[in-house]
């Protein structure tokens, strides 16, 4: 019975200390990165960058032209045999410039990933900073979440966004 009661105190001990420990917070990433100043130089990069990936995209449409214009052009004068090669040839450019397209799309996205990695580590780093400054022991991002009560209180968008000295 002695055992049962100390074990009882325990418990009931560990449950206030451990509900004493835990503090959680949140925050809203997307937002924070939304007023960062550099995410204005991300997105010029990615501007140019989807500029030189159109211009390549736009040089391999005019070859394909230029080879069907030719091909149409020399169509009675060609073998049998330089007709077949000269279309393989079309079916080739325009297989690449099918690639191309997909792949530009996956060259964006990574392009992007790599200019933002730097302000999302920059917000995860003044996060964590906030959040042992203030005591939680937790943080949860708002966005992409849905949850169903959120008290502001516990929201530090606005302690991170004031310590990387943005303003709103």
């Amino acid at each position: 019975m002695k055992s049962k009661l100390i074990f009882f105190f325990i418990a009931i001990i560990l449950g206030f200390t451990t509900n004493a420990q835990t503090k959680v917070g949140t925050i809203d990433s997307e937002y924070v990165l939304s007023k960062m100043p550099q995410l204005k130089t991300v997105q010029e990069r990615l501007k140019n960058y989807g500029a030189k990936l159109d211009s390549i995209r736009v040089n391999k449409i005019k070859e394909h032209d230029a080879s069907v214009n030719t091909y149409n052009k020399n169509i009675k004068t060609l073998t049998e045999d330089a007709k077949k090669k000269e279309f393989s040839k079309i079916q080739e450019l325009k297989q690449d410039i099918v690639k191309f397209r997909q792949n530009a799309v996956k060259m964006m996205q990574i392009r992007k990933d790599e200019f933002l990695r730097p302000l999302y580590k920059k917000i995860a780093e003044t996060t964590a900073f906030v959040a042992k400054e203030k005591g939680y022991s937790q943080i949860l991002t708002t966005t992409g979440n849905e949850f169903a009560y959120l008290d502001e209180k516990h929201d530090i968008t606005k302690l991170v966004l004031a310590k990387l000295g943005i303003k709103e």
